[in-house]
């Protein structure tokens, strides 16, 4: 069916809207979707899901748009596509309810012909309802963040997301596929159709091959036609060489079968395509995970879904932003926590290259929150598991899928085992080509009490392993599971070798800090396949999880000492206005955190990171919580510290590191391999203003180094804009960075300024703020304050090309200009 997108124009109102005359009282406020309704609305203390949705809180929105349907689609199908919607929606065409979808991740789509009126407007309204709190482990967003799409085609039509293609082979010059085409006929006789498919290569436009055959579709029937192939001197696809074909399937209705074929002059048509990239995908205890045939390893990333100062948005440009980032210092996979992720990230990651572990629960029948999925996962799974994984099985980069995260059912409570086997095969009937796992963690939960009473009950802890008994609890929830995910169980992967010799094993959650001694494990064990890290960008909500505390080392009766920084973690461990989870190897705004630069040298970086230590914190234990990582600054501006105790940390895979101060030698170290941070090395000295360098050495030579200059007090705004030109169809981003430098141009790493925003023209300004994790930031009203020296603004494309003009003014600092034209 033709897509049409609808994005443009919708009229959005707080609260809920059931009819005409509630359209006509409450005042709207026109949006182009996607949209998000939460962010931008008051953050309170008082919030009910606390610093699990960074302090925001849920609300109703509605969404009303007038579509015209023109006449001469009367006799054919039209319907209504979602990528995502939070949540328990509603949508009514012409003041008619016409269906309903309560999981905001997964797609959906409504067939509303016989709502509609050809020939006239159409009033359509959806409601989304995030009132029923607490609804979520982190920050949700709310609304149509995810966009909408008109489908329309004829009455004989391939079926939405009806298109399946896998690569069973390449030998011999040869990509043999099988192509399955779903197909559906509404009217009142059978039907015989001509399928037709075609490949073209993405890069050029140039169609390489097209097959087809004649099926019979029965009366109100669906049927699928299934084709082979044989792809002539394939371009592969794999996260380096992400080469993409797009397929354009036409469906040809030909005619009329009674007990003969009896064809019709008038034949309709109907088209609907996808992208595709050939690669095989096998996963075994001996070889690992190969793609086409080669041993990968996956570098992998958890990700959220939110884009930061956007909330909830999914736009192409963001999504395509971020998985850039990542691939810049070694990631390769994603991890889509705990749910089916966007299309457009989905997309990108086949465009640049990414590898994916599309994830679809993080709850089955047992809640892990009062208002969570499990209210609805009975009734709805199935339909759930079906919409996503047909929207995203054909895209290269998905090459796992994964039932769920942490389910407290992985113990059997709640008839768990049956269920995991279920949601496996259910998988493997959209979708049989692929893996599928799920996030498996530690027995914290999913126990009775009679065996709970005995268990350690601290959130992924390495205590509750001490003996067999997770292996033996979950080994009947493992059934149907290609692929076994570990959460945070390093520990016993060798163990679990030799207890199950077959099973293959991925590190699906990981802590941040252990990389530097957990990846060499990792590259050693062939039946290991692959680490993903909590997390990879960092997050609103699950806010604070990752934090770091000063305390004195001789103070026993300190209770973060005492606990092990577990009264760090929230929700008490993070009061208002705790924001974001700071657990990551990029903050909200896309900068790199030094969690990052150690993670890229750690997987082979020749780069040099040098960071120092708040000198205030000089002789104090410093202590993490388990998703923390050490605290470090990229800053050499510690006025009023001039002589006392500093110390540095450089990241390094070299041999030795010298450390240099104003011009001084402080002499040469050796790069430790050991625990806790191996690929590090660390410096003490007297701290004084100037510059300080730390140059690596390999075999004697000098081979990378970095530097820390102490800069001048703030003095200008300086704007970054990643690129000049924007598209007309608004979807695309501009992102502008924002620097407080010094007289010479060199950022304050310390400043923190009052700025303020305002874009004008044929751009808005859709996202304004810093990374700063503790902030009552609105994200949307153009006002902020910059957090070590910096804060991003995110400009918007409307539909009308023209000019704009970014002004950004900080106090103190002038203005600072940036304009353009989009087109």
């Amino acid at each position: 069916m033709k897509s049409i997108c609808i994005d443009d124009k919708w009229s959005f109102r707080r609260g809920f809207v059931d009819s005409l005359g509630l359209l006509k009282d409450i005042p709207g406020k026109e949006v182009d979707l996607p949209h998000d309704g939460m962010i931008g609305t008051p953050v309170r203390p008082d919030a009910p899901a606390k610093s699990d949705s960074g302090y925001f809180v849920g609300n109703l929105s509605s969404y009303t748009k007038y579509i015209m349907i023109p006449k001469e689609w009367e006799g054919d199908c039209v319907g209504l596509q979602i990528d995502g919607a939070m949540m328990n929606v509603t949508v009514d065409v012409n003041g008619c309810k016409v269906g309903g979808q309560h999981y905001g991740y997964a797609p959906f789509y409504l067939d509303l012909t016989k709502y509609i009126s050809f020939g006239e407007e159409n009033r359509v309204t959806i409601n989304c309802n995030t009132t029923m709190q607490v609804n979520s482990r982190w920050y949700t967003g709310s609304g149509l963040y995810r966009g909408a799409r008109l489908l329309h085609g004829p009455r004989v039509h391939i079926v939405p997301d009806g298109i399946l293609l896998h690569t069973r082979e390449v030998r011999d010059g040869y990509a043999f596929i099988e192509a399955r085409i779903e197909t559906e006929n509404t009217t009142l006789e059978d039907r015989l159709a001509r399928v037709t498919v075609s490949l073209a290569k993405e890069a050029t436009g140039e169609v390489v091959t097209d097959v087809n055959r004649v099926i019979r579709i029965g009366a109100g029937e669906t049927e699928t036609a299934i084709l082979a192939i044989n792809l002539k001197d394939p371009l592969l696809w794999d996260c380096d060489e992400p080469n993409l074909y797009n397929v354009t399937v036409s469906l040809q209705n030909l005619g009329t079968y009674r007990t003969h074929f009896i064809p019709e002059e008038n034949s309709t048509l109907d088209e609907a395509s996808t992208l595709f990239g050939v690669r095989t995908i096998t996963a075994d205890a001996v070889y690992g995970l190969r793609i086409n045939g080669k041993t990968v390893k996956l570098k992998g990333g958890c990700l959220h879904h939110d884009n930061g100062l956007l909330g909830s948005v999914s736009l192409y440009e963001a999504e395509k932003r971020k998985i850039e980032k990542l691939k810049e210092i070694g990631f390769n996979a994603v991890r889509t926590a705990h749910n089916p992720p966007s299309a457009a990230l989905i997309e990108a990651c086949d465009r640049l290259g990414m590898y994916v572990f599309d994830e679809a629960f993080d709850a089955w029948g047992i809640a892990k929150r009062s208002g969570d999925y499990s209210q609805f996962f009975d009734s709805d799974w199935k339909k759930d598991i079906s919409s996503f994984i047909k929207r995203d099985r054909n895209h290269p980069s998905v090459i796992i899928w994964s039932t769920g995260n942490e389910i407290p059912e992985r113990g059997g409570l709640n008839n768990g085992y049956s269920l995991a086997t279920d949601i496996a095969l259910e998988i493997k009937k959209y979708d049989p080509y692929r893996p599928v796992s799920n996030g498996i963690c530690t027995l914290w939960s999913g126990l009775d009490d009679a065996l709970m009473a005995h268990q350690c009950q601290n959130q992924n802890s390495s205590e509750g392993l001490f003996d067999t008994t997770w292996e033996t609890v979950t080994e009947p929830f493992t059934n149907g599971l290609d692929i076994v995910g570990y959460n945070y169980m390093e520990d016993i992967y060798e163990r679990d070798h030799e207890m199950f010799p077959e099973r293959v094993i991925l590190g699906s959650e990981n802590f941040p800090n252990q990389i530097g001694y957990r990846w060499p494990m990792v590259e050693k064990l062939p039946y290991v396949i692959g680490d993903f890290t909590w997390t990879a960008w960092d997050y609103l909500g699950e806010a604070g999880i990752g934090k770091a505390a000063y305390v004195d080392e001789n103070d026993e009766d300190n209770e973060i000492k005492r606990t092990n920084g577990w009264v760090l973690m929230p929700p008490s461990g993070s009061p208002y206005p705790w924001r974001c989870a700071n657990d990551a190897d990029f903050d909200i705004t896309g900068n790199r955190t030094p969690q990052g630069a150690y993670r890229s040298v750690v997987w082979g970086s020749g780069s040099t990171h040098l960071f120092s230590k708040d000198p205030s914190n000089f002789g104090k234990k410093e202590i993490t919580t388990m998703w923390g990582f050490p605290e470090l600054f990229s800053s050499w501006n510690y006025e009023g510290y001039e002589g006392r105790d500093i110390s540095l940390a450089v990241f390094s895979n070299a041999d030795e590191v010298e450390l240099v101060q104003n011009g001084r030698s402080l002499g040469k170290k050796a790069v430790t391999m050991d625990r806790p941070m191996p690929c590090s090395a660390v410096f003490d000295t007297k701290y004084e203003p100037g510059t300080v360098e730390a140059i690596s050495y390999r075999a004697g030579k000098a081979v990378s180094r970095d530097k820390l200059v102490t800069t001048g007090k703030p003095a200008a705004l300086k704007l970054l804009p990643e690129k000049s030109s924007a598209a007309a169809d608004g979807h695309d981003l501009i992102y502008v960075g924002i620097e407080v430098v010094d007289s010479e141009g060199c950022i304050v790493p310390n400043a923190a300024i009052d700025i303020t925003g305002e874009c004008s023209g044929s751009m808005s300004l859709a996202g304004f703020g810093s990374a700063n994790p503790i902030t009552e930031d609105d994200y949307t009203d153009g006002e902020t304050i910059t957090y070590r020296g910096r804060a991003l603004a995110i400009l918007r494309s409307g539909y009308e090309p023209g000019k704009f003009r970014l002004t950004i003014t900080g106090e103190g600092l002038g203005e600072a200009v940036f304009e353009g034209n989009i087109g």
